[in-house]
């Protein structure tokens, strides 16, 4: 069993920035990992994923502004996010699938406030 707990969510102005990192209980060598975000009442949207080769993609929405990356040895995962906007408000959730099982994992989420 692998747990995760995303951090650095909090509120800013439109326009600024926040890092979101997931920290794993166990290795994230061999997944894939994504964010995700979710808003009351909406199903919860792909944001950006990254393979355990480096390789990633992107929602439109956010495509030029956010950036995934991930650092294997410290099992952790990040999201930087530039020029937010009011519209990136979300419980953001990070998401692991490990190769060899496809068992998949998920944080509790962390909230994200944008203000116009």
């Amino acid at each position: 069993q692998v747990q995760l707990v995303e951090s650095g969510g909090g509120l800013v102005q439109a326009g600024g920035s926040l890092r979101l990192s997931c920290s794993a209980s166990g290795s994230i060598f061999r997944t894939n990992a994504a964010w995700y975000r979710q808003v009351p009442g909406k199903q919860r949207d792909l944001v950006a994923a990254i393979t355990n080769g480096g390789t990633t993609n992107y929602a439109d929405s956010v495509k030029g502004r956010f950036t995934i990356s991930r650092d294997n040895p410290k099992n952790t995962v990040y999201l930087q996010m530039n020029s937010l906007k009011p519209e990136d408000t979300a419980v953001y959730y990070c998401k692991l699938v490990y190769y060899s099982s496809n068992l998949e994992y998920w944080g509790q989420g962390t909230q994200v406030t944008v203000s116009s």
